[in-house]
Protein backbone atom coordinates (compact mmCIF):
# COMPACT_ATOMS: atom_id res chain seq x y z
CA UNK A 1 0.00 0.00 0.00
CA UNK A 2 1.31 3.50 -0.70
CA UNK A 3 2.15 5.95 2.20
CA UNK A 4 1.41 9.62 2.79
CA UNK A 5 3.80 11.33 4.96
CA UNK A 6 2.92 14.42 6.60
CA UNK A 7 5.91 16.95 7.88
CA UNK A 8 5.08 19.38 10.99
CA UNK A 9 7.77 22.07 12.09
CA UNK A 10 6.97 22.43 15.68
CA UNK A 11 8.32 25.36 16.97
CA UNK A 12 6.82 26.44 21.24
CA UNK A 13 3.47 24.75 20.21
CA UNK A 14 1.94 22.25 22.88
CA UNK A 15 -0.95 24.11 22.95
CA UNK A 16 -1.89 23.46 19.60
CA UNK A 17 -0.34 19.88 19.07
CA UNK A 18 -3.20 17.76 20.29
CA UNK A 19 -5.83 19.91 18.34
CA UNK A 20 -3.55 19.51 15.16
CA UNK A 21 -3.64 15.12 15.83
CA UNK A 22 -7.19 14.96 16.69
CA UNK A 23 -8.17 16.88 13.62
CA UNK A 24 -5.27 15.27 10.71
CA UNK A 25 -5.91 11.66 12.04
CA UNK A 26 -9.28 11.07 10.36
CA UNK A 27 -8.61 12.93 7.51
CA UNK A 28 -5.33 10.62 6.90
CA UNK A 29 -7.82 7.98 7.55
CA UNK A 30 -10.34 8.86 4.92
CA UNK A 31 -7.68 8.90 2.32
CA UNK A 32 -6.89 5.22 2.59
CA UNK A 33 -3.40 4.60 2.63
CA UNK A 34 -0.86 4.00 5.01
CA UNK A 35 0.64 7.36 6.31
CA UNK A 36 3.15 8.55 8.96
CA UNK A 37 3.13 12.04 10.65
CA UNK A 38 6.45 13.22 11.24
CA UNK A 39 6.99 16.10 14.11
CA UNK A 40 10.00 18.16 14.18
CA UNK A 41 10.69 19.73 17.43
CA UNK A 42 12.84 22.68 16.76
CA UNK A 43 14.03 23.40 19.98
CA UNK A 44 10.91 24.21 21.75
CA UNK A 45 11.16 25.47 25.28
CA UNK A 46 8.27 24.25 26.22
CA UNK A 47 6.38 20.84 26.47
CA UNK A 48 6.51 20.36 22.92
CA UNK A 49 8.96 17.38 22.94
CA UNK A 50 7.20 15.47 25.73
CA UNK A 51 3.99 15.37 23.80
CA UNK A 52 5.26 14.61 20.72
CA UNK A 53 6.87 11.43 22.39
CA UNK A 54 4.05 10.75 24.82
CA UNK A 55 1.72 10.96 21.19
CA UNK A 56 4.42 8.42 20.08
CA UNK A 57 4.13 6.06 22.51
CA UNK A 58 0.52 5.71 21.84
CA UNK A 59 0.59 5.77 18.26
CA UNK A 60 2.67 3.91 15.63
CA UNK A 61 2.18 6.35 13.00
CA UNK A 62 3.79 9.17 14.93
CA UNK A 63 7.27 9.69 14.16
CA UNK A 64 9.77 12.58 16.01
CA UNK A 65 12.91 14.46 15.15
CA UNK A 66 14.19 16.61 18.15
CA UNK A 67 16.91 19.36 17.60
CA UNK A 68 19.33 20.11 19.93
CA UNK A 69 18.53 24.08 19.65
CA UNK A 70 16.59 26.34 17.85
CA UNK A 71 17.53 26.12 14.07
CA UNK A 72 14.43 27.60 12.55
CA UNK A 73 11.54 26.67 10.65
CA UNK A 74 13.19 26.23 7.11
CA UNK A 75 15.81 23.48 9.06
CA UNK A 76 12.89 22.09 10.72
CA UNK A 77 10.84 21.69 7.10
CA UNK A 78 14.19 19.98 5.36
CA UNK A 79 14.76 17.95 8.33
CA UNK A 80 10.67 16.67 8.26
CA UNK A 81 11.19 16.20 4.55
CA UNK A 82 14.72 13.72 4.80
CA UNK A 83 13.03 11.66 7.44
CA UNK A 84 9.64 11.09 5.41
CA UNK A 85 9.45 7.52 3.50
CA UNK A 86 5.86 8.09 2.05
CA UNK A 87 5.02 8.29 -1.83
CA UNK A 88 2.90 11.58 -1.31
CA UNK A 89 4.36 14.14 1.23
CA UNK A 90 2.89 17.70 2.82
CA UNK A 91 4.22 19.99 4.71
CA UNK A 92 1.76 21.48 7.32
CA UNK A 93 1.77 24.22 9.97
CA UNK A 94 0.66 22.47 13.32
CA UNK A 95 -1.55 25.57 14.42
CA UNK A 96 -4.18 24.77 12.32
CA UNK A 97 -3.62 27.63 9.68
CA UNK A 98 -3.35 24.82 6.67
CA UNK A 99 -6.95 23.19 6.69
CA UNK A 100 -6.28 18.93 6.95
CA UNK A 101 -9.39 18.69 5.29
CA UNK A 102 -7.61 20.27 2.20
CA UNK A 103 -5.12 17.10 2.45
CA UNK A 104 -8.31 15.61 0.63
CA UNK A 105 -8.37 17.60 -2.51
CA UNK A 106 -4.37 17.89 -2.63
CA UNK A 107 -4.13 14.29 -3.09
CA UNK A 108 -7.09 13.81 -5.75
CA UNK A 109 -5.43 16.82 -7.47
CA UNK A 110 -2.13 14.55 -7.45
CA UNK A 111 -3.21 10.95 -7.96
CA UNK A 112 -6.11 11.28 -10.13
CA UNK A 113 -5.35 15.13 -12.24
CA UNK A 114 -1.72 14.07 -13.01
CA UNK A 115 -0.05 17.03 -10.95
CA UNK A 116 3.43 16.51 -8.91
CA UNK A 117 2.41 19.44 -6.44
CA UNK A 118 -1.00 20.78 -5.22
CA UNK A 119 -0.36 23.39 -2.72
CA UNK A 120 -2.46 26.82 -1.06
CA UNK A 121 -2.57 29.89 -1.31
CA UNK A 122 -4.64 32.48 0.63
CA UNK A 123 -6.72 35.21 -1.19
CA UNK A 124 -7.57 36.90 1.81
CA UNK A 125 -5.31 37.92 4.94
CA UNK A 126 -8.39 38.63 7.38
CA UNK A 127 -7.00 38.55 11.08
CA UNK A 128 -3.88 39.62 9.90
CA UNK A 129 -2.17 43.05 10.77
CA UNK A 130 -2.72 45.54 8.12
CA UNK A 131 0.91 46.61 8.22
CA UNK A 132 2.13 42.99 8.01
CA UNK A 133 0.02 42.29 5.29
CA UNK A 134 0.75 45.17 3.35
CA UNK A 135 4.43 44.65 3.50
CA UNK A 136 4.06 40.91 2.59
CA UNK A 137 1.79 42.32 -0.51
CA UNK A 138 5.11 44.63 -1.61
CA UNK A 139 7.28 41.05 -0.93
CA UNK A 140 5.96 38.95 -3.22
CA UNK A 141 5.84 42.14 -6.35
CA UNK A 142 9.37 42.97 -5.34
CA UNK A 143 10.97 39.35 -5.68
CA UNK A 144 8.87 38.48 -8.61
CA UNK A 145 10.56 41.26 -10.65
CA UNK A 146 14.24 40.94 -9.47
CA UNK A 147 14.01 37.15 -9.67
CA UNK A 148 13.26 34.18 -12.42
CA UNK A 149 11.90 32.15 -10.04
CA UNK A 150 8.16 33.25 -9.68
CA UNK A 151 6.72 33.31 -5.93
CA UNK A 152 2.97 32.73 -5.48
CA UNK A 153 1.75 35.88 -4.23
CA UNK A 154 -0.12 34.03 -0.52
CA UNK A 155 1.68 30.75 -1.21
CA UNK A 156 1.79 28.40 1.88
CA UNK A 157 4.17 25.64 2.64
CA UNK A 158 1.50 23.45 3.23
CA UNK A 159 0.78 21.56 -0.12
CA UNK A 160 1.34 17.88 -1.08
CA UNK A 161 4.30 16.55 -3.48
CA UNK A 162 5.15 13.49 -4.88
CA UNK A 163 8.82 11.56 -3.94
CA UNK A 164 10.39 12.57 -7.26
CA UNK A 165 9.62 16.45 -6.62
CA UNK A 166 10.64 15.91 -2.51
CA UNK A 167 13.98 14.37 -3.38
CA UNK A 168 14.40 16.76 -5.78
CA UNK A 169 13.91 19.61 -3.30
CA UNK A 170 16.33 17.89 -0.81
CA UNK A 171 18.75 17.71 -3.40
CA UNK A 172 19.12 21.29 -2.73
CA UNK A 173 21.71 20.98 0.13
CA UNK A 174 22.09 24.88 0.52
CA UNK A 175 22.30 26.38 4.23
CA UNK A 176 20.65 29.65 3.65
CA UNK A 177 17.02 28.20 2.47
CA UNK A 178 14.18 29.67 1.16
CA UNK A 179 11.39 26.96 0.66
CA UNK A 180 9.13 28.75 -1.51
CA UNK A 181 11.50 29.65 -3.81
CA UNK A 182 13.15 26.13 -4.40
CA UNK A 183 10.30 24.60 -4.15
CA UNK A 184 9.09 26.66 -7.58
CA UNK A 185 12.96 26.83 -8.96
CA UNK A 186 12.91 22.64 -9.00
CA UNK A 187 9.94 23.09 -11.00
CA UNK A 188 7.08 20.14 -11.05
CA UNK A 189 3.74 20.66 -12.81
CA UNK A 190 1.64 22.43 -9.62
CA UNK A 191 -1.78 23.36 -8.92
CA UNK A 192 -3.00 26.09 -6.44
CA UNK A 193 -6.10 25.77 -4.47
CA UNK A 194 -7.11 29.30 -2.98
CA UNK A 195 -8.80 29.60 0.55
CA UNK A 196 -9.22 32.01 2.87
CA UNK A 197 -7.34 32.96 5.46
CA UNK A 198 -7.75 30.87 8.80
CA UNK A 199 -6.53 32.06 12.60
CA UNK A 200 -4.11 30.14 14.62
CA UNK A 201 -6.27 27.62 17.36
CA UNK A 202 -4.73 28.07 19.76
CA UNK A 203 -1.09 30.04 21.15
CA UNK A 204 0.58 32.88 19.61
CA UNK A 205 2.48 33.16 16.17
CA UNK A 206 6.31 32.98 16.34
CA UNK A 207 7.09 35.34 13.20
CA UNK A 208 6.83 39.02 14.77
CA UNK A 209 7.76 41.84 11.91
CA UNK A 210 11.69 41.82 12.46
CA UNK A 211 12.11 37.98 11.70
CA UNK A 212 10.09 38.32 8.50
CA UNK A 213 12.14 40.98 7.13
CA UNK A 214 15.07 38.88 7.83
CA UNK A 215 13.27 36.04 5.49
CA UNK A 216 12.22 38.44 2.72
CA UNK A 217 15.85 39.76 2.52
CA UNK A 218 17.50 35.61 2.82
CA UNK A 219 14.42 35.33 0.08
CA UNK A 220 15.80 38.48 -2.48
CA UNK A 221 19.13 37.05 -2.03
CA UNK A 222 18.64 33.53 -2.49
CA UNK A 223 16.78 33.54 -6.06
CA UNK A 224 17.92 37.36 -7.13
CA UNK A 225 21.17 39.03 -7.99
CA UNK A 226 19.27 41.98 -8.82
CA UNK A 227 20.65 44.11 -5.86
CA UNK A 228 24.05 43.38 -7.21
CA UNK A 229 23.12 45.13 -10.77
CA UNK A 230 21.33 47.66 -8.71
CA UNK A 231 24.73 49.00 -7.60
CA UNK A 232 25.58 50.16 -11.28
CA UNK A 233 22.72 51.55 -11.88
CA UNK A 234 22.96 53.52 -8.47
CA UNK A 235 26.55 54.66 -9.44
CA UNK A 236 24.92 56.19 -13.11
CA UNK A 237 22.57 57.48 -11.28
CA UNK A 238 24.48 59.33 -8.85
CA UNK A 239 27.51 60.47 -11.70
CA UNK A 240 24.52 62.04 -13.33
CA UNK A 241 23.45 63.65 -10.45
CA UNK A 242 26.49 65.17 -9.48
CA UNK A 243 26.57 66.75 -13.72
CA UNK A 244 23.46 68.00 -12.92
CA UNK A 245 24.14 69.54 -9.34
CA UNK A 246 27.38 70.80 -10.48
CA UNK A 247 25.55 72.91 -12.87
CA UNK A 248 23.04 74.04 -11.07
CA UNK A 249 26.02 75.36 -8.66
CA UNK A 250 27.80 76.51 -11.45
CA UNK A 251 24.46 78.96 -12.35
CA UNK A 252 23.69 79.71 -8.82
CA UNK A 253 27.04 81.05 -8.06
CA UNK A 254 26.58 83.72 -10.53
CA UNK A 255 23.64 85.32 -8.79
CA UNK A 256 24.94 87.65 -5.96
CA UNK A 257 22.07 86.25 -3.28
CA UNK A 258 23.37 83.02 -3.27
CA UNK A 259 26.64 84.26 -1.19
CA UNK A 260 26.80 80.81 0.26
CA UNK A 261 27.64 79.24 -3.01
CA UNK A 262 30.66 80.90 -3.66
CA UNK A 263 32.50 79.07 -1.02
CA UNK A 264 34.01 76.18 -1.49
CA UNK A 265 32.54 73.80 1.50
CA UNK A 266 29.06 73.20 0.27
CA UNK A 267 30.23 71.61 -3.01
CA UNK A 268 32.90 69.60 -0.89
CA UNK A 269 29.97 68.51 1.73
CA UNK A 270 27.52 67.94 -0.97
CA UNK A 271 30.25 65.63 -3.25
CA UNK A 272 31.46 63.62 -0.08
CA UNK A 273 27.58 63.09 1.21
CA UNK A 274 26.90 61.44 -2.31
CA UNK A 275 30.26 59.54 -2.52
CA UNK A 276 29.89 58.55 0.80
CA UNK A 277 26.74 57.30 0.58
CA UNK A 278 26.59 55.29 -2.62
CA UNK A 279 30.50 53.53 -0.96
CA UNK A 280 28.13 52.41 2.18
CA UNK A 281 24.58 51.23 -0.10
CA UNK A 282 27.34 48.93 -2.43
CA UNK A 283 29.03 47.56 0.65
CA UNK A 284 25.90 46.69 2.44
CA UNK A 285 24.59 44.67 -0.56
CA UNK A 286 27.72 42.89 -1.08
CA UNK A 287 28.31 42.13 2.31
CA UNK A 288 24.86 40.53 2.20
CA UNK A 289 25.76 38.47 -0.34
CA UNK A 290 29.36 37.70 0.74
CA UNK A 291 27.67 36.83 4.41
CA UNK A 292 25.55 34.28 2.50
CA UNK A 293 28.82 32.75 0.65
CA UNK A 294 30.54 32.50 3.87
CA UNK A 295 27.87 30.62 5.75
CA UNK A 296 27.84 28.03 3.07
CA UNK A 297 31.49 27.54 2.34
CA UNK A 298 32.26 26.47 6.05
CA UNK A 299 29.23 23.48 5.22
CA UNK A 300 27.98 23.22 8.46
CA UNK A 301 24.89 20.65 8.87
CA UNK A 302 21.17 22.05 8.14
CA UNK A 303 20.27 21.21 11.61
CA UNK A 304 21.48 18.99 14.37
CA UNK A 305 19.38 15.82 15.73
CA UNK A 306 19.34 15.49 19.31
CA UNK A 307 16.90 12.55 19.41
CA UNK A 308 14.67 11.00 17.01
CA UNK A 309 12.30 7.37 16.19
CA UNK A 310 12.61 7.74 12.83
CA UNK A 311 14.67 5.08 10.73
CA UNK A 312 15.62 6.87 8.00
CA UNK A 313 16.49 5.65 4.37
CA UNK A 314 19.80 4.89 3.43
Amino acid sequence: MKMISIAVPCYNEQETIPAFYQAIIPVLKQIGLDYEVIFVDDGSKDDTAKIIKDLANNDSHIKYVIFSRNFGKESAMYAGLSSTKGDYVAIMDVDLQDPPEKLIDMYNGIAFEGYDCVGLRRVTREGEPKIRSFFARQFYKTINKMSETEIVDGARDYRLMTRKMVDAILSVEEYNRFSKGIFSWVGFKTKWLEYKNVQRVAGETKWNFKKLLRYSIDGIIAFSTSPLKMITKLGISFIVLSFLMAITAVILAVVPKHIVFHSGWPYLSIVLVFLFGVLFVCLGVMSQYLAKTYAEVKHRPIYIEKESNVNKKK
